[in-house]
């Protein structure tokens, strides 16, 4: 059972890897899945400009980041998006990273671990309609973060709370991406 960690920032000096990293050392600490963090400024994506729609490519991609990008994606028996709220919405970055896969996602679990002027969760309401195209199972626990109240710069500053919350969290995710995966 392998469950990716996917960052969906690609900012300079983001908020976001240390979110990812948290995540990572918490699950780890698990015996239930794998883990991985997958970070989408790693690939150097390119926009979604393709004729050829991505649910048609059979996880076969011209371009060799995509292919990366997917095969990475397709390894993951569910996934956490780590994801910051820009402008009351999702990050362009991350959404057309999502956009330029298809089967890769298909029928998989999603929780949302958000961060943002207002914790990130406009962006999961966002994010939520958006996995629904792909059937993903998107689970109701959520973590959020503040970025006034959880962050020293651009490090964060967990409660003793959110480690709990977060294994409440893939306590949920991971039995249900073991059904799915079977």
């Amino acid at each position: 059972m392998k469950i990716g960690i996917v960052l969906g920032s690609i900012r300079d000096h983001r908020k976001g890897e240390s979110v990812a990293n948290w995540v990572l050392d918490v699950a780890s600490k698990r015996t239930d899945a794998t883990y991985e963090v997958i970070d989408i400024s790693q690939f150097d994506l390119p926009l979604l400009s393709d004729e050829v729609l991505p649910a048609m490519r059979h996880k076969s991609y011209d371009d060799p980041r995509v292919q990366a990008f997917s095969d990475a994606m397709d390894a993951c028996d569910g996934f956490i998006f780590v994801t910051p709220e820009y402008n009351h919405g999702i990050p362009g970055a991350f959404k057309n990273a999502i956009d330029l896969l298809g089967s890769e996602l298909n029928g998989k679990p999603v929780a949302f671990v958000s961060y943002g002027a207002a914790m990130g969760i406009r962006a999961v309401e966002q994010w939520r309609q958006i996995v629904a195209n792909f059937n993903m199972f998107d689970i109701r626990p959520q973590i959020t973060f503040g970025i006034f109240t959880d962050f020293d710069g651009p490090k964060l500053t967990p409660s003793e709370r959110s480690d709990k919350d977060l294994d409440g969290l893939l306590d949920v995710l991971v039995p249900i991406a073991a059904k799915l995966a079977a």
